[in-house]
């Protein structure tokens, strides 16, 4: 049974060139690709769907789901800073919990990257196919929608899917510096929808504050009140790890890292209370949050039609950086999982550009196949119940660390670990159990089918083997 506890050394082992990163990632890339995975579907789609589930209270859930990331955006800061090696909270389980327990987390990841990738691209498709339908496209409807909304295939998120994976064949570096030109649209459409609608804002929208209660309600299946909704937005505010896979390839890790992850999640934070609450008070939840677009709905509503296009067109175009980084995130989790011997050795393989690009397409294309066909709601909870596997993992392993070597030299460290730490796992633990039944079995399902994976395949084929 020794698979079960055998740990990798701390130190990154030697690796050919063959299956060695490439380090061409600054801080500001690093900040730009937190920033690019955290605003994305989370506010320009989910922020009507979760108003729906919690009423005007749904800026309370943005606090608690925020609240929880926070504590572990911290113990990832530590960790990256630690030990800036590809892989995430894969590698921090591997090195602190043994090999099998970093394996289901790896196992996680590649759950919650892949369907991160699917569900952005059906919130990037539900902007794109109104654009489409406003222009006049002869385009089936269809086409616009996965066979749960009543159409045949969504095309649209089978197109984003797999051009965003064809970028990022192109090289790091690159791919990196378009996701940086993008968030920078991207902050500019939301500063614009916050100066348009403030005028509009009418306090009366709060009332009733909490239609729906404070604890997670199951009604036919959907869990409302305010958990419920957090157990949902939680999707919109996780991106932060997805800078900790890019560790290996940050030029000066110890710094970049910390500015990268602390910096990406402070400024969404601020981001998201400030769009949710001008949304809030410009339109009745209970109306934008029956859009698939909500934030250009409540425009429209105003009779801003200009600007609702704009803000539409904004999201189409940037939207895309949110698949970018977690399809990047995915790949290297696959690939630091095959470089360790426990997928098949050749997937972690990079090209001439220091791109893995086995993996990069095989993400690809799965993320294309799930976007075509479920809606967004099924996939973002699904996605969420992965992250937060890989969130326990990386507060044990800090907490873990702290007690096996406490005198090891950290350059960051999460402060009061011994209250943040628990209160993470808390409600990490809470907001899993405020997840559907159905998220929650099929969880349980893909990780004993990963577990069994490991044991044919992987427990043999381990370098630790």
């Amino acid at each position: 049974m020794s698979f079960v506890t055998r740990r990798r050394a701390m130190e990154a082992p030697q690796h050919e060139g063959g299956h060695k990163l490439k380090a061409a990632l600054g801080w500001p890339h690093l900040m730009a690709l937190g920033i690019g995975a955290i605003i994305g579907t989370g506010i320009y789609t989910l922020t009507g769907v979760a108003a729906g589930l919690a009423g005007p209270a749904v800026i309370l859930s943005f606090a608690v789901a925020g609240a929880v990331c926070a504590c572990a955006a911290l113990c990832y800061a530590e960790m990256a800073t630690l030990m800036p090696q590809a892989g995430s909270a894969y590698t921090y389980s591997y090195v602190t919990l043994g090999e099998m327990a970093a394996w289901v987390i790896g196992w996680s990841l590649i759950l919650e990257y892949t369907l991160v990738c699917s569900a952005v691209a059906v919130g990037w498709a539900g902007y794109a196919s109104g654009l489409i339908q406003q222009a006049g496209w002869p385009v089936p409807a269809y086409l616009l929608a996965g066979p749960e909304a009543g159409g045949l295939v969504n095309l649209p998120a089978v197109f984003i899917a797999l051009l965003v994976t064809s970028l990022l064949l192109v090289g790091t570096r690159e791919s990196a510096t378009v996701n940086f030109v993008l968030v920078c649209v991207k902050l500019v459409a939301l500063a614009a929808f916050v100066a348009i609608t403030l005028p509009s804002f009418d306090a009366s929208h709060f009332t009733p504050f909490a239609p729906f209660g404070f604890g997670a309600q199951d009604v036919d299946g959907t869990k409302f009140g305010v958990m419920g909704a957090a157990a949902i937005i939680f999707f919109a505010f996780y991106g932060f790890d997805a800078i900790s896979t890019a560790a290996e390839e940050a030029k000066n890790p110890k710094r970049d890292l910390t500015i990268g992850i602390v910096g990406s999640m402070v400024a969404c934070t601020l981001i998201y209370m400030i769009v949710a609450a001008v949304a809030l008070g410009a339109s009745p939840y209970d109306v934008f949050s029956k859009s698939e677009e909500p934030l250009a709905f409540i425009l429209r509503e105003l009779n801003r039609p200009l600007a609702a296009s704009l803000i539409a067109g904004a999201a189409v175009i940037a939207m895309p950086t949110v698949i970018m980084v977690f399809m990047f995130g995915q790949s290297r989790v696959f690939f630091a999982m095959a470089r360790d011997g426990l997928l098949p050795r050749g997937l972690s393989k990079v090209n001439a550009r220091g791109v893995p690009s086995a993996v990069t397409i095989l993400t690809g294309v799965i993320a294309a196949l799930i976007a075509g066909a479920l809606p967004l709601s099924q996939i973002a909870a699904l996605a969420n119940a992965g992250t937060l596997a890989a969130f326990i993992a990386t507060i044990l392993a800090v907490m873990v660390l702290r007690r096996r070597a406490p005198t090891l030299e950290r350059l960051f460290k999460t402060p009061a670990i011994w209250i943040l730490g628990p209160l993470g796992l808390v409600g990490c633990v809470y907001l899993f159990s405020s997840l559907t039944a159905k998220t929650i079995t099929f969880f349980f399902i893909w990780n004993a089918v990963g577990v069994a994976v490991y044991l044919l395949y992987g427990r043999a084929r381990s370098r630790l083997a």
